[in-house]
């Protein structure tokens, strides 16, 4: 007996054997039970989904000898002679062949006659949309009111090159992909049964190349078992997909994780010495690193347990930022392959740029800060200066965590001189007045990256939840502090004199730093406490690292320990960032206004019917002098 390919022998006989198309199972078991059989169908989808294997189910329900029934018997001769394709009421036409108006009126002819062996003649119509306009015209009549006794099935990949016509006078049917656990399961159920050896992590290859189709994974086995001679393996179906396995991409992984750099190179090396292909290696590395972040943060949605425990070390092991960076980091590494010299200096490059943004330390998941005693930075560890910072070296630098990293990404702040391209704060910030920096200079926070050690320090940040935000009142500078001699300390004085926004323009903050401390309201300076207010609707700034990173940086600049206090309720007053709005929003009309009174424009206006262009009044309010102590907005 001549050997019969997976596809065709396993294809499935009944609905109760039809995989990954429930859907469709359910519309037509209950019109086949119930009786309400319509005269058309329409099944769409891609290649391999079902759309013939369906019709021919459908076929044998509407001609079981045994009756009309959604489980035809699948032993009498109408049902054996339709699942041999010889059954003579059941006609299979390609439409990509037989297009023309000639082939559809032949064919119609036939349909006037009545069913041979059949209680029904079915007409199944592949690749209708191949059809011509004539010959969907010459159908459309007897497709609206066929004979009693004709059936039409009507199955596409390209549903919308049919005419709306034709959809109107059809029950339609979206046939879905499938998808990749459901091929896997069914090829083993397969090579089950047909006791052939196998590896689970073959067929996962075998299903992500499959696309969702089965056809296409039933084919992909049979050139499998072939190519491994009986067997199903991994590296056998790696090798003859070209695809990376399982094993390369949990490697690369592992140095990842361990930082080890030749072993990033070594792995990228055996992948080029197999000839395996890089774009598919960074596609499937993405689809890893979405494994490992959804078995972070979503552990249940992973049912193979196997695979769950192989990737909750990674998922141990790496925040949820980094790992939002790293996927980033390789879908940019694909995009930018072409560009590269080669495929393995892309791919390589992507595996050093993985590398240098790795994390040292994991922050927990969804902590907390808890308060504890303020200590004033040590020598050793206090940050050097801005400029030092600038030109820190490539072992200062491959100290950072990448929290921090990812912070003098979003917010680094521009070198003297240059523009701020930041949009992301509530201003631009101005440089502060010339004062020597007290203790050592400042902190790197306003956009530097710093070591575990400093971010470890100080972490002594309090948020307080207040449904019933207190008075505004700020206490008098003599209950606070002992009064004493004026501070030569900008930000110290500004911080006795209860100017909040001057101690935020002296910080020279920068992104969500910035947005912090203009969103929060002044509330006191009881040293070494700063108390301040933030509406519940910005509550995101006040977790994380932000507020820890703010009361750093006020204990660098005032050279003692200082402890944040952020209330969240309704501000009572007028935040800096009401202020720098208002401030703004009175230029802006005073602008209007100045062209609005220049007799030029009101002449414009009058003769020609001129408008003004709003736009031009954020130039002419930058011109503008203005009184206020800040920059001005930058424009959006």
């Amino acid at each position: 007996m001549s050997y019969q390919v997976l596809a065709r022998k396993w294809r499935p006989k009944s609905f109760a054997t039809l995989i990954g198309q429930e859907h469709v199972v359910q519309a037509l078991t209950h019109a086949l039970d119930t009786g309400r059989l319509h005269h058309a169908w329409l099944f769409t989808g891609t290649r391999g989904v079902g759309k013939t294997t369906i019709s021919r189910i459908l076929a044998k329900a509407l001609n079981c000898e045994n009756g009309i029934s959604s489980a035809p018997c699948g032993q009498c001769g109408a049902c054996r002679a339709i699942d041999a394709d010889r059954f003579a009421d059941y006609v299979e036409m390609d439409a990509a062949s037989n297009r023309g108006v000639d082939d559809m009126a032949a064919l119609l002819n036939q349909a006037v006659y009545a069913p041979v062996a059949g209680r029904f003649k079915v007409y199944m119509i592949d690749e209708v949309h191949m059809l011509t306009g004539h010959a969907f015209n010459a159908m459309l009549k007897t497709l609206e009111e066929p004979p009693e006794h004709v059936k039409f099935i009507l199955a596409t990949t390209d549903p919308q090159k049919i005419p709306v016509t034709v959809l109107s006078r059809c029950l339609q049917f979206n046939l879905k992909q499938m998808a990749a656990p459901a091929i896997c399961a069914h090829l083993e159920n397969i090579l089950t049964q047909e006791a052939v050896p196998f590896e689970a992590s073959a067929l996962r290859h075998i299903a992500r190349a499959a696309n969702g189709s089965m056809r296409d994974a039933l084919s992909l086995l049979d050139q499998s078992i072939a190519h491994g001679a009986g067997t199903v393996r991994e590296a056998q179906v790696t090798q003859m997909l070209g695809t990376v396995g399982e094993e390369h991409l949990y490697a690369l992984l592992d140095a990842l994780v361990a930082g080890d750099v030749p072993a990033l190179v070594a792995e990228a090396d055996a992948m080029l010495a197999r000839s395996l292909s890089f774009a598919s290696a960074l596609a499937d590395l993405a689809r890893l690193l979405y494994r490992v972040a959804l078995c972070q943060q979503a552990p249940q949605a992973i049912a193979d347990e196997a695979e769950r425990a192989a990737l909750q070390r990674y998922a141990s092991a790496w925040d949820a930022e980094f790992l939002q960076l790293a996927y980033q980091i390789v879908l940019h590494g694909q995009r930018d392959l072409p560009l590269a010299p080669d495929e393995y200096t892309g791919f390589t490059i992507t595996l050093l740029r993985l590398n240098a943004f790795r994390p040292e330390t994991v922050p927990p998941m969804n902590g907390a800060y808890t308060p504890s005693a303020p200590s004033a930075p040590s020598a050793e560890n206090r940050p050097p200066a801005p400029e030092a910072a600038l030109e820190a070296t490539p072992a200062q630098e491959a100290e950072a965590p990448a929290s921090n990293v990812l912070g003098a990404i979003n917010c680094a702040p521009t070198r003297a001189g240059a523009a701020d391209t930041n949009t992301g704060g509530d201003h631009t910030p101005e440089a502060p007045p010339a004062a020597e920096p007290p203790q050592g200079g400042r902190s790197p926070l306003g956009g530097q990256r710093v070591t575990a050690a400093q971010s470890a320090a100080g972490a002594n940040v309090g948020v307080v939840h207040s449904p019933e935000p207190a008075a505004a009142v700020p206490e008098p500078a003599s209950e606070a502090q002992p009064a004493s001699a004026p501070s030569e300390n900008p930000v110290l004085r500004a911080l006795e004199n209860q100017d909040w926004r001057t101690v935020e323009t002296l910080l020279a903050l920068t992104g969500q730093r910035a947005q912090l401390a203009g969103r929060c309201e002044w509330l006191r300076w009881q040293a070494p406490e700063l108390h301040l207010r933030l509406h519940p609707d910005d509550r995101h700034l006040s977790e994380g690292t932000l507020p820890r990173e703010l009361e750093e940086l006020l204990a660098e600049h005032l050279g003692q320990p200082v402890r944040l206090r952020i209330e969240l309720a309704a501000p009572q007053g007028e935040t800096p960032h009401q202020r720098r709005r208002a401030e703004k929003s009175a230029r802006l009309d005073a602008a209007r206004q100045t062209l609005l009174d220049a007799p030029l424009v009101g002449q414009l206006m009058n003769d020609y019917g001129a408008a003004l262009d709003e736009r031009s009044l954020e130039v002419l309010a930058r011109a503008k002098p203005s009184t206020s102590p800040t920059p001005e907005e930058p424009t959006p």
